[in-house]
């Protein structure tokens, strides 16, 4: 006989043929939690029916997938760092704690919301666990944010400014996540004190700022959190890679301009062996640009939507995969702003040398090169 407690007990409604599949008519998404979890849970989901399960199974197997990229990338990226000298650079310093942010996310949040999804797709720990798992996310979602700008705007400063900008010194860096840590940390711990609220959130396996509530504390936490951690960072990554691109376009433009004077067709000797750098660049800014919209747009814009008081499209399946797409920034990050560089590659042939990648120091390194085009490979 099939066992009828539970949350599974939905699975099964009286039908004119005996069984049918699927849940019956009126049940919310809100009768499988536990009574001391539904203080944390909006009004909004009441509305609303349990999702079909196969979405907790497919969001469980996601987030493990996710969690294993995330901690394999991070965690090569922080042994390398901490393994080859020549990566203790002041800029890598910036890119080591981004790796550290990311993996603190995953570790912190994934096992406790795989945990539920295969548990029935509700939230099986305490309502103040739910609070700390919203805020540890919160802590390392910013952290992570700010860490890019500096990263962004220092790539800006190099390839701009060259020798002629303020140098990214060991000190500036360790200074540029310690402000991360701490506009992190700031941000995060508010609706402990009463600005803003944790609760659960979507299908409720995860917790989350409560951007539903229509009171002055929770839509001034909000709008806060949506100004200085999305808005403004935007704005400076923008602005750094949109600069980025504009000087690689002049200096090529300034490059083709001496060659012809000087009637050769190109001042590069390995032009042949290599994509124009301005197309280059102009593809990995807009990768970087891209993924970052693509991973913390839909959240931006679900909440804000939600703090503006409009909730008939916020669905649980719907405001849940946003937080998927933001998370999924902790998995190609390491790549993006570590594994991909060369000299991250070499590291990983000296130090790693199963992981099948054998990266070989250019001959043209050593060839004399000017500051931009050096600059060039930093980005």
């Amino acid at each position: 006989m099939a066992n009828t407690t539970g949350p599974q007990m939905a699975f099964y409604g009286s039908g004119s043929g005996g069984i049918s599949y699927g849940y019956p008519e009126g049940v919310s998404i809100v009768d499988f939690v536990r009574p001391e979890i539904k203080p944390y849970v909006h009004q909004h989901w009441y509305n609303h029916a349990p999702v079909n399960p196969m979405w907790h199974y497919l969001l469980g197997c996601i987030y493990l997938f996710l969690c294993i990229i995330s901690i394999i990338g991070n965690g090569m990226v922080i042994y390398l760092f901490k393994k080859s000298k020549p990566l203790r650079t002041p800029a890598n310093i910036l890119v080591v704690n981004l790796a550290l942010s990311d993996l603190i996310m995953m570790t912190t949040n994934v096992p406790f919301f795989t945990y539920n999804c295969f548990s029935g797709g509700i939230w099986m720990f305490s309502p103040q666990y739910c609070e700390i798992y919203a805020c540890l996310g919160a802590i390392t979602g910013v952290c992570s944010i700010w860490l890019l700008c500096f990263i962004s705007f220092d790539r800006y400063n190099i390839i701009c400014n060259g020798f002629n900008g303020p140098k990214l010194t060991t000190g500036k860096a360790l200074l540029g996540c310690l402000v991360s840590w701490i506009i992190a940390v700031g941000c995060a711990i508010p609706p402990f004190f009463g600005w803003g609220r944790y609760v659960l959130e979507g299908i409720l396996d995860s917790c989350s700022y409560d951007y539903l509530t229509q009171d002055f504390n929770v839509y001034t936490y909000n709008l806060f959190i949506f100004v200085f951690d999305y808005w403004l960072p935007a704005v400076v990554i923008i602005f750094s890679y949109a600069f980025i691109v504009k000087a690689i376009f002049a200096h090529e433009a300034a490059m083709r301009a001496q060659a012809k004077k000087m009637n050769v067709s190109t001042l590069r000797s390995n032009e042949a062996d290599s994509q124009r750098a301005e197309i280059r660049i102009a593809k990995t800014a807009l990768v970087n640009v891209s993924l970052w919209f693509i991973c913390w747009t839909p959240y931006a814009i679900i909440s804000l939507q939600g703090v503006m008081g409009d909730t008939s499209g916020i669905t649980p399946l719907l405001s849940t995969l946003p937080a998927l797409l933001a998370k999924s920034a902790s998995c190609y990050n390491p790549f993006v702003y570590a594994i991909s560089h060369p000299k991250y590659r070499l590291a990983i042939t000296q130090y790693i040398p199963w992981f099948c990648v054998h990266e070989t120091e250019s001959k043209s390194s050593n060839d004399s090169q000017s500051t931009n085009t050096e600059a060039h490979d930093k980005a």
